[in-house]
């Protein structure tokens, strides 16, 4: 079921789709979720008009039988003639069905079906709005002449009904509203939203209807001249090159096109290597995913969603093979930031504020997405190249990436957020960003400090480092600190709050001084005390220490309980009396 805010948003374009139709004097004729479609934005598109019926005005009727029987009007079922406000009733219909789950008029077998369409009761379901019953009553009038869009203002009936009284029908013209779901859709060529019966299938070639024996006859008295060679390229349009898709359906094996190289990264549940394009000798990277272990999907998809962003890392190719899933995004040659940063001969706090400005920007893109990220350690954070440029740096590793989603399963972007989803799911997600914003001030101390704060080394214990955390102190005097300027140390203390509800948002740390006024930082250079190993192993350290919080429940003899105990005292009481 789909929420009223979103059934809102998708009947109201619908309707100006219906009305666009009836203005051209089409009846559309086949209105069902599986004739709309989303585009890349989320918006709706009709599609199939193999039912439509063209030059229907007003005063005139249609009187064919089509359509799919559980969104006919009762005119189409009774065969009595219908006009275009048959496609209200569908609408109604779909709206319905978009509430509940279910169709208002639904028999054993077709006869049933069409016998409640022309005299059956509708039942309303009371969890619905009075609006959205309201309006479901005014579209299932069984007399045309009564149904709301029949009469002579047309669309504009069902505009003025309370239900849309949200809607600002301009700026929804005009594309300006944000729709409820976005789909994973990286460019037009995508398939990953198509259903793998279809894609996994062997294109096959068409043969044509071979010619009958008179079929020259179909052109005779016609003459024909061959174009000169000249002729065939003015008129032949150039062809591009299509960029390589994202997913390859039908039996296309990554080992076809690619050819793997040495490893990148080792983790728990995948393997990062470097690979070479066979054709075009392109290096890329490629994530090679334990489907056993971890399902892909959502990381996948979030990649294709928002992997167009200029720092987050892009996904060119996905390959399902059974167990694997092949994800092939480009190739960070600049290596890890942190590796980069600790080996620079000459860093200043002016350059730590440009770094942490594109990846705040970056993090605060995905948080206002409902995206957040949770594995934001500096592993994760990139190079494309070896420029050094802010600008080339790209957050990978959305394996443990969520998506805010509603109830109902949709993905939910801001303006649906509030109302729509359940407290603790919000809560939950507003915990994790603020992880976010922890992790990367993890990151701008270290950048500052030249170490990390909460582990001194690569052999801290888990307990140590997690102890550290806990207590929200860390050190803001001697070395670099004393040289350091003051916003810095007030922007630390907001990102490294222990109490995730007073921890900075994305949003506030981009609007903190340090960050706006960045070139009025000092620009001398920042000392290292610490190896870049130690210093790297010291992170690695804390990261894990994270990872291990998670206790395990410790179970104990039952008798142990509290509720054990209070009932042994009661029964204790009721002896003694």
């Amino acid at each position: 079921m789909f929420t009223e805010e979103d059934v809102k948003f998708y009947l109201a374009e619908l309707a100006l789709a219906l009305d666009h139709l009836h203005n051209l004097g089409i009846v559309y004729r086949d209105l069902k979720p599986e004739n709309i479609l989303l585009d890349e934005a989320g918006h709706i598109k009709l599609t199939d008009f193999g039912l439509s019926k063209e030059s229907v005005d007003a005063d005139k009727k249609a009187y064919s039988f089509c359509g799919t029987v559980e969104y006919m009007a009762p005119e189409v079922v009774n065969r009595r003639g219908h006009t275009q406000s048959a496609d209200w009733w569908s609408l109604g219909v779909l709206m319905f069905e978009m509430l509940t789950g279910t169709l208002p008029f639904q028999g054993k077998d077709r006869n049933e079906t069409m016998n409640m369409i022309l005299k059956a009761k509708l039942g309303m379901p009371q969890f619905l709005s009075l609006e959205a019953q309201s309006l479901l009553r005014m579209l299932f009038k069984r007399n045309p002449a009564n149904r709301l869009g029949a009469g002579p203002d047309g669309v504009e009936e069902i505009k003025r009904h309370a239900f849309f009284s949200t809607i600002d029908w301009n700026k929804l013209y005009r594309r300006e509203l944000q729709p409820p779901f976005k789909p994973a859709a990286g460019k037009p060529d995508d398939t990953f939203c198509f259903d793998p019966e279809f894609t996994a299938k062997t294109p096959k070639d068409s043969p044509g209807i071979p010619p009958s024996a008179n079929a020259h006859q179909l052109f005779k008295g016609f003459s024909f001249v061959a174009p000169t060679p000249m002729d065939e390229n003015k008129s032949s349009p150039m062809l591009s090159i299509l960029p390589i898709v994202q997913v390859h359906g039908g039996s296309a094996k990554f080992s076809d096109l690619y050819e793997l190289q040495e490893d990148i990264g080792v983790g728990s549940y995948s393997i990062c290597k470097r690979c070479v394009h066979r054709v075009s000798a392109m290096e890329y990277a490629v994530k090679i995913i334990d489907k056993s272990k971890r399902d892909p999907s959502e990381e996948i998809e979030i990649l294709m969603r928002y992997g167009q962003h200029p720092n987050i890392i892009t996904l060119k190719d996905v390959y399902d093979e059974g167990r694997y899933v092949y994800l092939v995004t480009e190739l960070m040659k600049g290596g890890e930031l942190l590796d980069r940063i600790l080996r620079q001969k000459f860093f200043s706090e002016r350059e730590a504020s440009a770094v942490l400005f594109t990846i705040t920007k970056t993090v605060d893109y995905l948080h206002c997405q409902g995206v957040v990220h949770r594995d934001l350690k500096p592993s994760n954070i990139l190079y494309m190249d070896d420029s050094g440029n802010p600008d080339s740096i790209r957050i990978c590793d959305f394996g443990f990436a969520k998506q805010l989603r509603g109830g109902n399963g949709l993905l939910l972007t801001p303006c649906y957020t509030a109302n729509f989803v359940a407290p603790e799911v919000l809560m939950r997600q507003g915990y994790d960003a603020a992880c976010d914003i922890w992790s990367l001030g993890v990151l701008l101390y270290t950048m500052l400090a030249g170490y990390t704060p909460f582990a001194n080394g690569p052999n801290d214990t888990p307990e140590e480092i997690l102890l550290r955390i806990g207590s929200g102190k860390f050190s803001l005097t001697g070395g670099n600190w004393d040289t350091v300027s003051d916003s810095s140390k007030d922007l630390l203390s907001h990102m490294l709050h222990v109490d995730p509800h007073q921890r900075y948002t994305a949003e506030q740390v981009l609007k903190h001084s340090w960050i706006t006024c960045k070139d009025a930082l000092p620009h001398f250079q920042l000392t290292r005390h610490d190896a870049p190993h130690l210093v790297k192993g010291a992170m690695a350290a804390t990261y894990s220490a994270l990872s291990q919080k998670t206790s395990q429940p410790v179970l104990e003899p039952v008798a142990a309980s509290s509720l054990a105990q209070r009932r042994s005292m009661k029964k204790l009481t009721s002896t003694d009396m």
